[in-house]
């Protein structure tokens, strides 16, 4: 009996291992396009942007004008290193941080839209602590030094 506990101990981290890195690559194009599609709306519809950051959000510490600049930039480049996987984890704290920012900024998201900012933060967070995985830039550069 204990053979096969042992055995089936292996089975499950052999398999956890194989899969480990699908799932950051899932986590990863997941959140990256959820951000980019975010900032591309943005800057399509930049009067609705500017006048969203000037009345509806509220954005601590920043200007509204600067809020708007310095929110659609991150979504629409910091997603990029996300998806590539090229420097994983500050990217992903910088999401994170960000994801917390939304929240916070636009009370009326929670009712319709805290679920999604919930999801993606776990996902960040998870990038955060186990890095890009396999299928990255950052395991590629790491290998080739």
């Amino acid at each position: 009996m204990e053979h096969l506990i042992v055995r089936g101990q292996q089975l499950a981290e052999r398999w956890q291992g194989a899969l480990s890195g699908w799932v950051l690559l899932l986590a990863r194009l997941w959140v990256a396009q959820a951000f980019f599609r975010s900032g591309w709306l943005k800057l399509n519809a930049w009067d609705s942007t500017l006048y969203l950051f000037e009345f509806e959000y509220q954005v601590p510490l920043l200007p509204w004008q600067w809020a708007a600049y310095m929110g659609t930039a991150t979504e629409l480049l910091i997603p990029v290193l996300v998806l590539l996987g090229l420097l994983t984890r500050p990217a992903a704290l910088l999401l994170f941080g960000f994801n917390i920012i939304a929240v916070i900024s636009y009370p009326t998201l929670w009712p319709s839209g805290f679920f999604d900012h919930q999801l993606w933060g776990w996902m960040l967070l998870t990038l955060l602590v186990w890095g890009a995985g396999p299928f990255s830039l950052d395991r590629w550069l790491t290998r080739h030094r």
